[in-house]
């Protein structure tokens, strides 16, 4: 009977876990700048384009000055891609880029549902040199 019955709380507890994680689509607050991401499927993988932040609220035109391509400066950052190529799910996604704006760079990355408003995006340059960040869901 005991066996029954941590075989079913395993079985529910299994279903209920990822539940909360079955769309990560949306639009998230970063914490930084007063950032706004906004998260979708791509095909078979999700990206993420910045919507608003703090700085493009006060200047829509404002470009990407730091890219570390020359080329790539003159676009706008309202609606520029920071994230993509992120695989796997419904709780975790791997082997995904993100780009930063701030720096210019661009990282390999996870996004990890914490819960159906809260997601970890991590990118790192090479383990263990990784930056990790909560993010809110806005709706």
């Amino acid at each position: 009977m005991f066996r029954t019955t941590l075989i079913a709380v395993a079985v529910l507890g299994a279903l209920a876990g990822p539940a909360f994680a079955a769309d990560v689509t949306g639009l998230w607050a970063t914490p930084t700048n007063g950032g706004q991401v906004e998260i979708a499927r791509c095909g078979n993988s999700l990206c993420g384009k910045l919507v608003t932040s703090g700085q493009i609220r006060t200047d829509p035109s404002l470009k990407d000055i730091r890219n570390k391509d020359a080329a790539q400066r003159g676009r706008t950052l309202k609606g520029l891609q920071m994230l993509y190529d992120f695989t796997g799910g419904p709780a975790k996604w791997t082997g995904g880029k993100v780009y930063n704006p701030d720096d210019g760079g661009t990282y390999s990355g996870t996004i990890e549902m914490l819960s159906a408003n809260q997601l970890k995006l991590k990118g790192c340059v090479v383990a263990p040199l990784c930056k990790t960040q909560v993010w809110n869901r806005v709706r």
